[in-house]
């Protein structure tokens, strides 16, 4: 039976260009579309290969920025036939421009109470539509952030998935009451939970499967071990300003090359990995025992490889 994939991009105004004072277009530039290999590239590049993503967009610097950056932002991913879901970090209530990050909220929804949570929920909800974007039925929190009142207030507010519960970041600040190695779809206080795909990095440890986080190698053995064993999901992570130095002024080659590697391994993988969105409400099969790609010290010492040239070569590209 196909694996459904899930391939996600966290989609945000970075909050460090934030406290660096850039203006508006600066900000929209570094974190939507750094070092051209941004959202508009990884849109292209989707298209060229016949895949669908999933951009979960966080609405709240709208509050600080106004809503035009974020409208032509979701013009281009609808455009480009991709779907807007919601994503949230919370460190963007009460900011200010031009105040260095001085004024912020807490770094992660679960830090608040049930109500809370369902009201900064719902008018994220609202502020995402006034962009443009369809009602959204599914959730990822910033940072993995969310806790199982994050479900509850999801579940109240009539959202159908939430895919916040990350192994490799539990138990804080990833805190939903799943098991570390949970990676099946699980119905969990009243809504589906997806959570994201992982491989054990060593023997009791978890790494979830992101584009800056895995190999080529890692990522190719993640999906044939996903058809190999039939999961009921995958559920792979990307951000829009990933592909770029932390800068967001350059391509950081070692991410281009693994982006550009996962999307052809998906397309030759399309019968048995085909990827879908949430708004086509998969049936997806609940409360499978999934589990991890096991450990593989050949392909973490590769990988370890390729995070030094990244981060010593790559990322020094002015």
């Amino acid at each position: 039976m196909p694996t459904p994939v899930f391939l996600t991009v966290d989609t945000e105004i970075m909050w460090r260009h934030h406290v660096a004072g850039h203006d508006v277009e600066t900000l929209f530039a570094r974190s939507f579309e750094p070092g051209g290999v941004g959202v508009s590239y990884q849109l292209a590049l989707l298209q060229r290969h016949g895949l669908k993503a999933t951009y979960f967009v966080d609405p709240m610097p709208t509050l600080v920025y106004g809503l035009d950056p974020f409208k032509r932002l979701i013009e281009a991913i609808l455009t480009a036939g991709q779907e807007v879901q919601l994503h949230l970090h919370p460190n963007w209530i009460g900011a200010k421009a031009g105040d260095s990050g001085k004024a912020r909220g807490p770094s992660n929804i679960n830090e608040l109470g049930l109500d809370a949570q369902r009201d900064l929920l719902g008018g994220a909800c609202d502020l995402l539509v006034a962009a443009g974007a369809p009602m959204p039925i599914a959730f990822r929190g910033g940072n993995y952030g969310a806790n199982d009142d994050t479900l509850i207030a999801l579940a109240d507010l009539a959202f159908l998935y939430d895919t916040s519960h990350n192994g490799a970041a539990h138990p804080w600040p990833s805190a939903i009451t799943l098991v570390e190695s949970q990676i099946a779809p699980i119905e969990h206080q009243g809504i589906v939970e997806v959570p994201v795909t992982l491989i054990e990095d060593a023997p009791g440890r978890m790494r979830h499967f992101q584009i800056c986080a895995l190999s080529a190698a890692e990522m190719r053995a993640a999906l044939d071990h996903a058809i190999d064993n039939d999961h009921a999901a995958l559920t792979i992570v990307n951000h829009g300003f990933e592909l770029a130095n932390r800068n967001g002024t350059a391509p950081n080659a070692v991410h281009v090359s693994r982006f550009e590697a996962l999307c052809t391994m998906l397309a030759e993988r399309r019968n048995a990995l085909p990827t879908t969105q949430f708004a086509d409400r998969p049936v997806l099969r609940l409360d499978q025992d999934d589990r991890p790609l096991g450990a593989s010290i050949t392909r973490r010492r590769w990988r370890q490889a390729e995070q030094l040239w990244s981060n010593l070569v790559a990322e020094r590209v002015a």
